[in-house]
Parts: C-alpha cells; sequence; structure tokens
C-alpha cells in the first residue's frame, strides 16, 4: 500500500473510531509502531485534530471536530459547487454553524489559479435570482434541523395572530420558500401537524423530558400526506392565465396545488387558513390580471379592500394641474 493510500485510509479509520492506540493502527495497517507515529504526526499537520494521552489506558483520540478526507474535483465540478454555494448569499439565517462567505472563501482559495480565473470571469454572467431573506436573522434553524434528524421534540414560543404561544413540536424538516424558512412539525399543543414560520418563533430549546412520536417515514418530501387542512381553513380556487401558471411555477404553499391545463392555463386549489388571508390577497395582486381569485368569499373581500387602500393612496398624492 502507498504512503498516500495508507494516510488517506488512516485518517477514515480514526476519524470512524474516534479513540485509537498506535499499536492498533500498526496491526491494522502492517506497518511498525515509528511508521505510524510518522503517519500520524502527518496527519496533524494535515489538520486532523488528534490528543495523546498518556498512561497505561493512554493513546490518541479525535477531538469533535471531523477533517474529510482530500476530494478530487473536476473543472466543471469544482465550478458548479462554487456557484451553489454562492446562491445561497441571498439568505442571512442557515442552519448551519459556519456562514457560508466562510466556505466559499475557503474553497475558492484552495482552487487552482486557472479554475479562480473562470470564476472570477463568470460571476458577474452568471446568478441565482430568488426572494430575498427577511432582514432578521433566526437564531434556530440549527436547532430545529437536528430535532428533525434525532426526532426530537422542542419548546418553542410562538407568534401568531398578534399573541404568543408556548408549544412543544416535534419537527419534520425545515425548508427556505420565497426568502422565508418553514418548519413542518408535530404539534402536541393541537395533537396534529402544522407548519410554522421559523422568523416567528422567540424562543426555542429541546425538551427532553418529552417523549417523541415515530415520524422516521415522514420527511419533507411526503409532509402534505400527513398536513391535513384544518377545520378552520377554508377552500382556495385560483385561475390563473399561462403566465400566470407559468409565474407560480414550482412555487409550494402547504395545503395549496396547481392543476395545469394542456393551454399552459391552470387553476390553484387548496386551502388556506384567516391568518394568511393579509399575504395571499396582495402575493394575487402581485400577478395583475394574470390570476382571478374565485373563493373564498373573505379572500377576494380583503383583496378588494388591499386594492381600494391602493387606489386611496394614489387619490391622496394626485395633485391638480
Amino acid at each position: 500500500m502507498s504512503k498516500a493510500k495508507r494516510l488517506n485510509e488512516m485518517m477514515l479509520m480514526v476519524n470512524r473510531k474516534k479513540r485509537f492506540t498506535v499499536g492498533e493502527l500498526a496491526q491494522e495497517f502492517g506497518v511498525s509502531k515509528r511508521t505510524v507515529l510518522r503517519d500520524l504526526q502527518e496527519l496533524s499537520e494535515m489538520g486532523v485534530p488528534l490528543y495523546s494521552e498518556t498512561g497505561p489506558h493512554g493513546g490518541y483520540q479525535v477531538l469533535n471536530e471531523r477533517i474529510l478526507p482530500p476530494i478530487a474535483f473536476s473543472e466543471d465540478e469544482a465550478v458548479s459547487i462554487f456557484f451553489a454555494i454562492h446562491a445561497l448569499r441571498h439568505y442571512i439565517s442557515l442552519p448551519f454553524d459556519a456562514q457560508y462567505e466562510s466556505i466559499k472563501k475557503k474553497f475558492y482559495l484552495n482552487l487552482a489559479g486557472d479554475i479562480r480565473e473562470t470564476i472570477d470571469s463568470m460571476k458577474d454572467r452568471v446568478d441565482f435570482f430568488s426572494a430575498h431573506q427577511q432582514k432578521d436573522n433566526i437564531p434556530f434553524l440549527r436547532l430545529l434541523l437536528k430535532a428533525a434528524v434525532r426526532q426530537e421534540v422542542v419548546a418553542i414560543s410562538y407568534e401568531s395572530g398578534g399573541a404568543a404561544t408556548e408549544r412543544k413540536i416535534q419537527p419534520i424538516g425545515i425548508y427556505a420558500n420565497q426568502g422565508k424558512w418553514y418548519c413542518p412539525a408535530y404539534c402536541f399543543l393541537r395533537n396534529d401537524y402544522r407548519m410554522f414560520r421559523c422568523d416567528r418563533i422567540s424562543f426555542a430549546e429541546r425538551d427532553d423530558k418529552a417523549e417523541p412520536l415515530d415520524l422516521a417515514d415522514v420527511d419533507l418530501k411526503n409532509r402534505f400526506s400527513v398536513l391535513a387542512p384544518r377545520r378552520d381553513m377554508l377552500e382556495l380556487r385560483v385561475e390563473l392565465s399561462e403566465k400566470g401558471a407559468e409565474r407560480y411555477g414550482s412555487v409550494k404553499w402547504p395545503y395549496i396545488e396547481l392543476h395545469r391545463r394542456e393551454d399552459g392555463s391552470g387553476v390553484l386549489k387548496g386551502h388556506i387558513s384567516r391568518h394568511d388571508f393579509g399575504f395571499f390577497s396582495e402575493y394575487f395582486i402581485s400577478y395583475g390580471r394574470e390570476a382571478v381569485i374565485e373563493r373564498p368569499a373573505e379572500l377576494i373581500e380583503k383583496t378588494k379592500d388591499t386594492l381600494l387602500d391602493m387606489l386611496n393612496q394614489y387619490e391622496k398624492n394626485t395633485t391638480p394641474g
């Protein structure tokens, strides 16, 4: 086995075992203990966080941080990864400890000079436009994501309808849509699945005393099959022109589905809460003549009131002559 291959496999092994002795590595790789010590020194210089302990039960252990082995990328792969990271700049909050700028900088600086030149020449010629996230930072994204992966219960304070309620939820996952983060979860207060806006969560912590449900088979892909409309929700139907259906595209709101016709037009069918009337009235107004709300009647009236307020704004600002 070549030295490079041995170091690579040794890196994988120590990351996996976390605690080991020189003798164990020597036996595993069929080399002397002196060779193992030299290899460990090289791994340490490469950034593997090793810690040695002396005594009869001593040895080596890897600290909490892990380092990944080197991975070779083609030029096209490297450019694709850079721009995938670059697209995250629209979001202030991400469910990871490191900010995307730090990751992008490390990745960029370790690329070969000619690949960096390729990226530099492309940065102002390709972009990924999306709705910008709200300005406030959301500190609980990582906690919600971990709880979803580990099937843990989280105690939260949630602001809705102008009031805050204390709840216990078990997240299914988190996702970003139209510049905002959402968390579908099981709500133990309502004994049902609910959708939570992450920017409305003012406090969150793991609840070790609560008994979690078995949601191993529920994820973001099939969440709509378990997120049944609530009794207080109203039926929604919106007619979309071809341009309207095209604009709606891949947007997915809970409980709402787009049904396309052969001519390219479509109809939105689903259910919405009264609390969301303000949002959806302004949302569909932005479609202009490409969207016509057919029901519920309350949303139509809310939209008329919004349009009337807009008209009054222009009438107040109109000066004679």
